[in-house]
């Protein structure tokens, strides 16, 4: 028996497996288990909402995935597995021949495609083994590579053979593709003051930090001594752009740790895009080049586009999310308070919490413009904390101005929902705050729990524990229905401003609007309307039994200050109708 026989007798392959079908599940165990030769363990994911959390966190070697399982196309699904995965290795099961199946399954991530109506246990186990050792020596292959990498063995043909590739692939699918070209700047003070075998180690880690924050599809190679080339494929948009510069920048301004001493690098980055840059591998990098000397006239680690429109977007973009981390710092937020007025007696029953931004040079900005570069960044999860804090600081201040049973709503990202700590760090925040927490009310959307229902779930009954209460933000807008949140602690939901603002327009605005309030008080939940801007709305609403709306009918957001005024008329109002 030679090697391979041993390796393939004592190889165990941890599988995957993506089916939706419990008869097409139960055939592929049957054809595993029908290979004496073949030692499968097996994870079964039947659900998309699992397969996420599965791949995130499942022991796996390889992918099967059945194609008849996929979202909103195979393509683009097979496209998320190939980059979700981690450059696992999946393997695709389709009703086509091999012939037609197996090009576009290779082109869009699969390593190899099986037809299932020739599927038998031979040809199911070998696809398994292959596709197991291919992905070990790619592994070795790798770390060989960085070997070379760090010893100063450079490449250029296998560079221009892999964005010549690239750029085949972005024409065949109609996409783009962004080609960087990193300088790393004074390099060579660090070769003279460490020694060149110290260098070596430091391009070797810092190789290391930026493949870690690439995508699977994405290629980083080493093109100089002290130079890298990174391709960005399948570039939808400059987004796609801004994200993976934002990572890079953060990993090149990191210090690395060499020999025991601590180096800081600053680096110029150059962005060449296809097809405006160029077309042919030898335009592209020329352009990147050229682009790469203009960023070495600014100082630190800094990048442009050769793409000048291309450069202006993002650059608005990030300078945003910089001048968003020094308004955090420098208590430039502030939030607004716009009430809620309940139907039936005419009273401030509560206020939404809303933030905005007094930018030191353009003014107030409002959330529109600032709240999805926040989301995007990842800021959003210390602002919503911080928003929280001042929530709590009002609400415990509006019980010793005279009005202890207003509720203050504080609305909660989806992003919240990935900091494994938002418990814990929402209870430290009401217990330093010492409030009556039946008088907070967090806003939730529809994506925020459905990203993950599961651990949503367990926050929100957690929460709820402590005498917190959860509303539901935009309802109508997304894909869930109350019946599949009834398992959550909701006890109010607030109609979309979309649908109010389509009252006395459209008929169906009104049939929606009657079927969400009946739902609603059938399960025992209010309802809030927003964007309430007319008597007419209004009246609607009343007739419906609508439990409270807010709108500028009744008031815009407004700060603190006047908050106080307001409720301060509207009680002398009460009093003169007594």
């Amino acid at each position: 028996m030679n090697d391979v026989d041993d390796a393939w007798n004592a190889t165990a392959v941890r599988l995957l497996m993506l089916t939706p079908e419990l008869q097409d599940y139960l055939w592929y165990v049957h054809l595993l288990k029908q290979n004496p030769e073949l030692k499968v363990e097996l994870t079964w994911c039947p659900d998309l909402t699992d397969c996420e959390d599965l791949i995130s966190h499942a022991q796996f070697d390889v992918v099967l995935w059945d194609s008849i399982m996929f979202a909103t196309s195979q393509t683009a699904f097979l496209q998320y597995l190939a980059v979700a995965c981690d450059e696992k290795p999946v393997i695709a099961l389709g009703a086509e021949p091999e012939a037609i199946g197996l090009p576009p399954a290779r082109v869009n991530g699969a390593i190899d495609y099986l037809c299932k109506g020739h599927l038998d246990c031979w040809n199911l186990g070998r696809a398994l083994m292959c596709a197991l050792f291919r992905h070990r020596a790619a592994a070795t292959t790798r770390t060989e590579l960085g070997r070379e990498v760090a010893s100063g063995f450079i490449n250029r043909d296998l560079f221009f053979d892999r964005l010549q590739q690239a750029i085949l692939r972005a024409e065949r699918h109609n996409q783009r593709l962004a080609l960087l070209h990193v300088n790393l700047d004074e390099f060579r003070s660090v070769n003279d003051s460490l020694g060149y075998q110290a260098g070596d180690q430091l391009i070797l880690k810092l190789a290391e930090r930026l493949r870690q924050k690439l995508r699977r599809v994405d290629s980083l190679m080493r093109i100089g001594g002290d130079e890298f080339a990174i391709i960005i494929e399948r570039v939808e948009n400059s987004l796609d752009v801004t994200q993976v510069i934002r990572k890079l920048v953060s990993s090149l301004n990191e210090p690395v740790v060499v020999e025991g001493k601590s180096v800081v690098l600053s680096a110029s980055v150059g962005i060449a895009t296809y097809p405006e840059a160029g077309n042919t591998p030898e335009m592209l990098l020329r352009q990147a080049n050229r682009a790469m000397f203009e960023a070495k006239r600014d100082a630190g680690t800094s990048y442009r586009f050769y793409n000048q429109q291309l450069h202006l977007t993002v650059g608005r973009q990030l300078t945003l999310e910089a001048d968003l981390r020094n308004a955090l710092r420098g208590k430039q937020l502030e939030l607004y308070y716009q009430p809620r007025i309940d139907l039936v007696t005419e009273e401030v029953r509560g206020v939404e919490c809303l933030l905005r931004w007094n930018h030191p040079e353009r003014g107030l900005v409002g959330p529109d413009e600032f709240i999805p570069a926040a989301e995007r960044s990842g800021l959003i999860v210390p602002i919503g904390y911080w928003v929280l804090e001042q929530a709590c600081e009002r609400l415990r201040e509006s019980a010793g101005l005279g009005y202890p049973g207003l509720v203050f709503a504080v609305n909660l990202s989806f992003r919240q929902f990935h900091d494994r700590k938002m418990t814990e760090t929402i209870f430290r925040i009401i217990y330093n705050a010492s409030i009556d927490t039946s008088l907070l009310e967090l806003e939730l959307t529809e994506s925020a729990m459905m990203h993950d229902p599961d651990y949503a779930q367990r926050c929100l009954r957690e929460l709820n524990q402590l005498g917190i209460s959860f509303a539901l933000d935009d309802f109508g807008t997304g894909f869930s229905s109350l019946s599949n949140l009834q398992h959550l602690p909701i006890s109010l939901v607030k109609i979309d401003k979309s649908f109010v603002q389509r009252l006395g327009q459209s008929g169906d605005a009104e049939h929606i609007i009657r079927a969400i309030i009946s739902l609603a008080h059938s399960l025992q939940m209010s309802v809030v309307a927003e964007g309430v801007e007319t008597e007419g709305q209004l009246e609607f609403l009343r007739q419906q039994h609508c439990d409270e709306v807010q709108g500028y009918y009744y008031a815009r957001p407004m700060p603190w200050a006047d908050l106080l005024a307001f409720l301060e008329e509207r009680n002398s109002l009460a009093c003169l109708g007594q």
